[in-house]
């Protein structure tokens, strides 16, 4: 073995014992927790959301530190939107710590309760799901989400986020650790891979003994790596291709209106609409208008040739823009018959994520509604309303496009799980 070769493994060792430290730490921590009273962790939030208010000058700091690195490395500029931090960030970010705080305590919540012939006494309690490993790229933000819900959630937090987010992330992982520390609850129970080396990925998705749940949050490769790789189980979205279908019996300013906001209020985020399907059924001035209200906005139409005739601004589509999460200022868009053919492309091209129907026809959209296979289906409204926070949940941990456990955003509530608790007399099964 050559000395670079034993550098490696050397290093990789390294990794993998800090990751068993962090581990160990971790599972002590939850067992503190799921036993933890809801003033405490309550009071632990709100210190928290203090301290990233007092710390809005270093986060500014660590972020700029983080933007200049990632600008010299020329990534695009979605990533430097999802990456930047502002005093409105900072500020939503000690709201959503706020908002979460005020939700009820979902540990040790009473949902069924029966008693069967034998006079047994049984209830389904929900419970802490234990140890949750969150894996993600350029957002900081999501520091202050996973950790805030995994603590109201009675869950223990590893959190190994992306090297362009490294300082930004540090500085608000301290905030949560100093609310921690307010409260009288373990300082571990939130923790931070302080390292930015890959290999702490690949011990994360292997350390079945310390994490129960993975949830990563970032692109393509990095979901399809831990769904691959993982042997922990995974709470996950692949990609958010989500659509807008505008029916034939649309409101024309209302399509219109919630197309471009769907599109272009945020580009970058999972909820963000990457297809319009249009109804062949809709005027085609109303066609027109929702088209060319795109383009005057900024967005970069690509259509089939029916739609290419609405404006002559729009490009050709290729096959694999049907398929094709932009998140930038692109859309794909196709004429499509009815609210079936709607369905069937987006059974055919979508993600799971988020579709949405613009109708006033009730029989069409409750059609829509009961069979799009999304997560999220949506009925006159953007799909940029997929967003935990705006579900009245306080923030989100991502949304979710399993079948199991888990499905559409991933609040509090889903991250406990149940156990029967049976409570008897003397009885004996004969």
């Amino acid at each position: 073995m050559n000395a670079a070769t034993q550098a490696t493994a050397q290093r990789q060792d390294d990794v993998v014992s800090l990751m068993d430290e962090i581990g160990r730490a971790a599972r002590e921590a939850a067992g503190t927790l799921a036993l933890a009273s809801n003033h405490s962790k309550n009071q632990a939030l709100l210190a928290a959301a203090a301290a990233l208010r007092e710390a809005t000058s270093a986060l500014l700091e660590a972020n700029a530190h983080d933007m200049a690195l990632a600008r010299e490395k020329g990534l695009s500029g979605p990533i430097l939107d999802r990456l930047a931090l502002d005093t409105s960030r900072i500020e939503s970010m000690a709201t959503g710590l706020e908002a979460i705080a005020e939700l009820d305590d979902p540990v040790g919540r009473e949902r069924e309760r029966w008693t069967v012939p034998s006079g047994l006494d049984i209830a389904r309690v929900s419970v802490p799901l234990g140890v949750i490993g969150i894996i993600y790229e350029s957002r900081p933000n999501v520091t202050a989400d996973a950790g805030a819900l995994c603590l109201k959630s009675g869950n223990a937090a590893i959190l190994r986020g992306g090297s362009e987010s490294h300082h930004s992330s540090h500085a608000i992982a301290a905030c949560l650790q100093q609310g921690l520390a307010a409260a009288g609850l373990p300082e571990a129970a939130i923790q931070l891979v302080p390292t930015t080396d890959r290999a702490a990925v690949g011990a994360m998705l292997t350390m079945t003994r310390w994490i129960d749940i993975i949830v990563p949050r970032g692109g393509q490769s990095l979901i399809e790596r831990v769904q691959s790789e993982s042997r922990v189980p995974v709470i996950a979205h692949l990609i958010g291709l989500c659509h807008v279908y505008v029916d034939g019996k649309a409101d024309a300013a209302m399509a219109r209106d919630i197309t471009v906001n769907a599109k272009m209020r945020r580009t970058s985020i999972c909820g963000a609409a990457e297809t319009l399907l249009l109804d062949e059924a809709l005027a085609p001035e109303a066609q027109t208008s929702i088209v060319s209200a795109l383009v005057d906005a900024g967005c970069e139409v690509r259509g089939d040739e029916a739609v290419q005739k609405l404006d002559p601004r729009v490009g050709p589509a290729g096959d694999i823009d049907w398929d094709t999460e932009y998140l930038d200022s692109v859309i794909s868009a196709r004429i499509v018959d009815g609210v079936e053919g709607a369905l069937d492309h987006i059974g055919r091209h979508g993600s799971d994520h988020t579709d949405t129907i613009v109708t006033q026809d009730d029989k069409t959209a409750e059609l829509f509604l009961t069979r799009a296979p999304s997560a999220i289906a949506m009925w006159n409204a953007s799909t940029q309303f997929a967003d935990g926070g705006e579900f009245g949940m306080g923030v989100e941990i991502g949304i979710s496009t399993n079948r199991l456990h888990a499905r559409g955003p991933v609040g509090v509530d889903q991250l406990t799980t149940m156990k029967y608790v049976v409570r008897g007399s003397g009885q004996i099964r004969p």
